[in-house]
């Protein structure tokens, strides 16, 4: 089941990238909102088989598809990661309209693994100015299975196997441990999940 947080614009842009989260989102939203398609090219070739994929599915589906690039080179002192990243944001930043992106539970307990090794594990917010990420307590399971049921179709990037970027290494390596430890801790975050929608709540 997908759960969503907060009350969301009648009109809305979905960040998607072809993958199983952004396309669970799109069908999802599109069922009672307007949503159009905002797509970020990473200049890679997963990104070129992702733009395909949904320039066919928009146009299909009578869906708007809003189209953003890299626009700076990268920076020796950045990895790949927070480069496209930067970029990515800069992009959706710059749409005027909400950004709703596919953010799950599975992702925020990643994510506060890795900034706990950095001294505080921190929670993916729930606003980012015009990007707001509404399924922070919706498991990645539930997509999956959601996208299957709906046949919604979905193209995966090969490159998220490649656990020489960390999000990667931490998915694919540490959390099947992380979980031995303490098979609760999807539990354990989604408390804190909620604890910080309640002070955006308020």
């Amino acid at each position: 089941m997908l759960k969503l947080q907060g009350k969301l614009p009648r009109h809305l842009f979905v960040a998607c990238s072809g993958g199983v989260d952004s396309m669970a989102v799109l069908d999802f939203l599109s069922r009672n909102h307007g949503v159009a398609i905002a797509f970020f090219d990473h200049g890679t070739e997963a990104s070129h088989e992702a733009q395909a994929h949904l320039a066919h599915y928009s146009s299909k589906n009578n869906i708007d598809f809003l189209y953003g690039t890299c626009n700076r080179k990268k920076q020796s002192d950045e990895s790949w990661e927070e480069y496209w990243r930067n970029e990515r944001y800069n992009f959706f930043h710059s749409i005027n309209g909400i950004v709703v992106t596919g953010h799950h539970l599975d992702d925020v307990v990643e994510t506060w693994l890795w900034s706990s090794l950095h001294g505080t594990g921190k929670i993916i917010p729930y606003e980012n100015k015009n990007v707001i990420r509404p399924f922070r307590l919706t498991r990645k399971r539930d997509f999956e299975l959601w996208c299957n049921l709906k046949n919604v179709p979905v193209v995966e990037d090969k490159s998220n196997e490649d656990i020489s970027f960390t999000r990667n290494y931490i998915r694919h390596v540490m959390m099947p441990n992380v979980l031995k430890v303490n098979p609760g801790i999807h539990k354990v975050i989604a408390k804190k999940v909620k604890a910080d929608e309640y002070q955006y709540s308020a």
